[in-house]
């Protein structure tokens, strides 16, 4: 099989006939382009594992255990034997694939230990580029019809799977290692039920102690909670001035300042002029 071009992406069938060793049989694999994919209001049970990775397009995953998840490139469906479940682009999308169909003992064994999981059926894997390729390396150029060729494919086969499994866990541990800034982002930046959050309350909302909170934002964003709470509230009143909807106490009232004077402190600290002259500059 001759390995793509990074560019170009067409149709392509892999395997001419399953590779077959004691611990599984790879039975199909390839590439498709422009697929049509699954209704989802008519599953389909595959009756053996597969990998459907997505090269190209958005679209939709369901299944009978009532998973339902938007899907981009990158994402990896893991299909098992007896889920019903069903695939495809969303309206207007183009859909491009790589897919392989495999069962035996060797990923049972897997399932069971919990690497292969019918309650987690989609992996994400980036760079699509770098995955496609290691994909389309399984099969390479290896003389799989010898019973060493196909074990050697089998191993790389099975190594991938470790591979993509850990990468999809890696990339799971980094969105809620990260999940965390963008909540606090969103909370320091809008006033709550009972008023503008402080930095400490923002903290334990986000499930850190407060000195670790503040050091790791400082870290990431270049400025403290507070501050760029500040950063905030200016740009709230900014806007409000320049719409002409607030005057200056009502703006210091809800911004949570103690008084005008404070507000036009603020103000004058994080735009370098007072809220009045923002006020002539915006509206000549």
């Amino acid at each position: 099989m001759a390995l793509t071009h990074p560019d170009q992406f067409h149709s392509q069938v892999w395997l001419e006939s399953p590779i077959s060793t004691a611990e599984g049989e790879l039975q199909l694999a390839g590439a498709l382009s422009d697929v049509q994919g699954l209704d989802p209001n008519s599953m389909r049970v595959l009756g053996s594992y597969s990998f459907v990775y997505m090269v190209k397009g958005k679209g939709y995953y369901a299944d009978a255990h009532g998973v339902r998840q938007n899907l981009r490139d990158g994402d990896l469906m893991v299909i098992f034997p007896e889920l019903a479940h069903a695939y495809g682009p969303r309206l207007s999308q183009k859909w491009d694939q790589i897919y392989c169909v495999f069962s035996g003992p060797q990923f049972d064994f897997l399932r069971e230990r919990g690497l292969l999981d019918p309650l987690h059926p989609v992996w994400h894997l980036e760079p699509v580029d770098y995955w496609r390729r290691r994909f389309e390396e399984v099969i390479g150029s290896e003389d799989w019809h010898t019973e060493v060729g196909a074990k050697r494919v089998m191993g790389r086969f099975l190594h991938l799977i470790y591979d993509m499994s850990a990468a999809d866990a890696e990339g799971s541990a980094r969105f809620a290692r990260e999940r965390w800034l963008e909540e606090s982002q969103r909370i320091l930046a809008n006033r709550g039920d009972h008023g503008w959050p402080s930095p400490e309350e923002v903290a334990r909302e986000v499930g850190l102690n407060y000195d670790n909170f503040r050091k790791q934002f400082s870290l990431k964003l270049g400025v403290s909670p507070g501050q760029f709470q500040k950063r905030k509230k200016i740009d709230r009143a900014c806007a409000a001035i320049y719409q002409g909807s607030h005057g200056f106490k009502e703006l210091a009232d809800e911004l949570a300042f103690c008084d005008v004077f404070h507000f036009s402190k603020t103000f004058k600290q994080v735009m370098d002029m007072s809220p009045s002259s923002f006020r002539k500059k915006a509206h000549k």
